[in-house]
């Protein structure tokens, strides 16, 4: 019980090295999140109400991607910044910026091939009428993503979620450098071998409390999709 105790400890008194850590782990899933938000939410629409050659390949290779290991993608992350690499003269290895890179990877496949279902489900429901309307590609897409935006919320948190609780690709990526690259996930790894369990249980405790709150608001998302949905 002690080790738990002291976690406590810990968190009752603001300990500045445990809320820096938890301040740079949301600051790195959060801007990973927005960005592939960005990337995935009109790439997954676009697929989802275009055809064109090749593209049963492309929602196959988007739903494998969901399922990418994270050591690959940091792997990956890390040969492309490497100093011999193609996005070396960058300077992004071991930094915040390579980190929210490496988990873009990873979450941008989940919104894309979630956000694709999602957006064709809405197309089969929808197309009579705005076909009827003459409604051109581009508003379609627009219309859609803004009748499924409860769904969509959704996905994105999902993203987040895996975002969260990533720890393979940034530790190979940032590098896990104390005040710097050290976020949740890779100092609750660190300093459980080390055997300061206090640390390690307190981070364990804000994570599971942030992974709990994600849910939640999931949830309540999907709530509000089915009350406006009828």
């Amino acid at each position: 019980m002690e080790p738990t105790v002291s976690a406590f400890q810990l968190l009752l008194a603001g300990d500045p090295g445990l809320f820096a850590i938890v301040r740079l782990s949301l600051i790195v899933s959060m801007s990973a999140v927005g960005v592939a938000t960005l990337i995935g939410i009109p790439l997954g629409a676009s697929i989802a109400l275009t055809h064109f050659p090749g593209r049963a390949v492309v929602v196959v290779v988007f739903n494998a991607l969901m399922g990418l290991p994270p050591v690959v993608a940091g792997l990956a992350v890390f040969l492309l910044l490497s100093r011999s690499g193609p996005l070396g003269p960058l300077g992004l290895l071991f930094t915040p910026t390579g980190m929210v890179f490496a988990q873009v990877i990873l979450v941008t496949p989940i919104i894309v091939a979630l956000t694709r279902q999602t957006i064709e489900d809405l197309w089969g429901e929808y197309c009579d009428e705005l076909t009827a309307m003459n409604v051109g590609a581009v508003r379609r897409v627009g219309t859609l993503i803004w009748d499924g935006r409860f769904s969509l919320i959704t996905i994105v948190l999902a993203g987040f979620g895996r975002a969260a609780a990533e720890v393979g690709a940034i530790i190979i990526v940032g590098g896990n450098i104390e005040g710097f690259t050290r976020t949740m996930t890779t100092a609750i790894a660190l300093e459980t071998s080390k055997g300061d369990l206090p640390l390690a249980i307190g981070l364990g405790v804000i994570l599971i409390a942030i992974v709990v709150l994600v849910n939640a608001l999931a949830w309540t998302a999907g709530r509000a999709a089915q009350r406006y949905a009828g």
